[in-house]
C-alpha cells in the first residue's frame, strides 16, 4: 500500500553490472584490489583532457559564483546553446538554431526526456537495435512505450534490415540506435544506416506519421583508425540526437550533456516544445550550470583515445590466441566476447573463479556473450592475461 512495486523492483535489484561493481569493492577488500581483475563498469580511466580542468578553475577565479553556480534558464543557458549549435554546424553540416538544443544531466536523462516527449499511450512501440544498453527497457517502460528487439546480424552485429522490417509496426513510435555500440564496441557502417534510414522513410510514409529516429551518442568520438562515424542527421530528418561528454571528455560524474532536434524534422518546433515539457515533468530542468559554461569553452577537446586502443589490441590479440571468438570492435572501450559453451553466465562464473569479473549480456538482447570493458589502466589489462588464459585452457581441456 502507498509505495510504487513496479519502482521498488527496480530499488530492490541492482542491474548486473553494477552487482558485479559492488562484488569487486568488497572481493577486493578480502584478497587485495590488485588481484581482482574487474572489467565490468564503463567508468573512463583516462584523465580528463588538462584544458579542461584548467577551464574550471580559470571560471571559478574569474566568473562570479552567483553566475557559476545560480540557475539558468529551464532549457539551458542560451549562450552555451548557441556555442553547441555553433559546433554541430561546423562539424557536421547541419544549421542547428540554439532554440533547439536542450542541457542535460547526461545521456540518461536526454534518453528519458526525448522518450517521454515522444511517447503518448501504452500501445506505442520502441525498437531498439541488439546488443543495447540494459537500462534501454528501463526508460522506455517508464515512458509508458513497450520494447521490441531487434537481433543484429550474427557475427558481425550489425543491423539486420530485413530483421528490423519485421519489427516495424504501426505502434512504432521510435527507434533507438546507438554507434558506437554499448557493449559490443561496434561501429554501423554507412551501408547499414542508409538501408536502416531508408526503411524509416518508407514507414513513416506507410503509417503517415513519423517514426522517430533517437541517436543515443556518448561514444562517438571514441572511434579508432579513422572510422567513420555518420551524423544521423543527415541521413534521416526526423533525427533527435541525445549526446553526453562524459565518455568523450572523461566526465561520467558532471552529469552534462544535451539533446539536439534536427531542424528538417517534420515538426522540429512542436518535439522541442514537448522535450520542453518532458524535462520539465520529470524535473530535469537547469542542467549543471558551472558545467554547461566549462563545456561552452572546451567544444573539440577530447580525450587521448590512443590509451582505450592500446588496451583493445592487446586484450583482443590475448583472447583470440586463448580461443575465444571475439568481435573487434571500432570504437567504444568495449570488448564483446562469445561463450565457448553458448552460456554467457558459465563463463560469467568460471572467469570470476580466475577472479575476473566480467559482464554476462543476456540482458542486452543477445545470448551467450560477455562484455569486457577495457577502459581500466593498462598495467590491469596486462595482469589479467595469465587469468583470460587459465581460463581459455579451462574449455580447451
Amino acid at each position: 500500500m502507498g509505495i510504487n512495486k513496479r519502482m521498488l523492483g527496480l530499488g530492490s535489484k541492482r542491474s548486473i553490472i553494477r552487482e558485479i561493481f559492488e562484488y569487486s569493492k568488497v572481493r577486493g577488500a578480502e584478497i587485495g584490489p590488485e588481484r581482482v581483475f574487474d572489467f565490468s563498469l564503463g567508468n573512463p580511466s583516462v584523465p580528463a583532457p588538462a584544458e579542461l580542468n584548467a577551464t574550471v578553475r580559470e571560471l571559478l577565479d574569474s566568473e562570479s559564483s552567483v553566475a557559476l553556480h545560480g540557475y539558468t534558464s529551464a532549457q539551458g543557458d542560451a549562450g552555451v546553446r548557441g556555442v553547441i549549435a555553433e559546433s554541430i554546424k561546423a562539424r557536421f553540416g547541419v544549421d542547428m538554431p540554439r532554440d533547439l538544443i536542450y542541457m542535460t544531466c547526461g545521456a540518461a536523462a536526454s534518453l528519458s526526456i526525448s522518450l517521454s516527449a515522444i511517447v503518448e499511450d501504452g500501445s506505442d512501440e520502441v525498437v531498439v537495435l541488439a546488443p543495447f544498453f540494459t537500462e534501454y527497457r528501463v526508460f522506455v517502460e517508464n515512458a509508458g512505450a513497450k520494447l521490441v528487439i531487434s537481433t543484429p546480424c550474427e557475427g558481425t552485429l550489425q543491423p539486420d534490415i530485413a530483421d528490423l522490417e519485421a519489427k516495424i509496426g504501426k505502434n512504432t513510435v521510435a527507434i533507438i540506435v546507438n554507434s558506437p555500440n554499448n557493449p559490443s564496441g561496434v561501429v554501423y557502417t554507412r551501408e547499414k544506416l542508409d538501408a536502416l534510414c531508408e526503411l524509416l522513410r518508407k514507414k513513416s510514409k506507410e503509417y503517415g506519421r513519423a517514426i522517430y529516429l533517437i541517436a543515443d551518442e556518448p561514444y562517438r568520438e571514441l572511434v579508432y583508425s579513422g572510422v567513420e562515424v555518420p551524423y544521423l542527421m543527415n541521413l534521416y530528418d526526423d533525427t533527435v540526437v541525445c549526446y553526453s561528454y562524459s565518455k568523450s571528455l572523461s566526465l561520467p560524474g558532471e552529469r552534462i550533456g544535451y539533446i539536439a532536434v534536427c531542424p528538417r524534422a517534420s515538426d522540429a518546433s512542436e518535439l522541442y516544445l514537448a522535450i520542453c515539457g518532458a524535462g520539465r515533468s520529470l524535473g530535469y530542468v537547469c542542467a549543471p550550470s558551472l558545467f554547461q559554461r566549462v563545456i561552452a569553452k572546451c567544444q573539440g577537446l577530447s580525450v587521448d583515445v590512443n590509451v582505450y586502443r592500446e588496451n583493445r589490441d592487446i586484450l583482443y590479440n590475448a583472447l583470440t590466441e586463448y580461443g575465444f571468438e571475439c568481435v573487434k570492435p571500432d570504437g567504444a572501450f568495449y570488448l564483446f566476447v562469445k561463450s565457448p559453451s553458448g552460456d554467457a553466465y558459465e563463463l560469467y562464473e568460471r572467469a570470476k573463479r580466475h577472479e575476473l569479473l566480467i559482464v554476462p549480456c543476456d540482458d542486452f538482447g543477445v545470448t551467450g556473450y560477455v562484455r569486457i570493458a577495457y577502459c581500466v589502466d593498462k598495467e590491469r589489462v596486462v595482469n589479467s592475461l595469465p587469468a583470460f588464459k587459465a581460463l581459455g585452457e579451462e574449455y580447451r581441456g
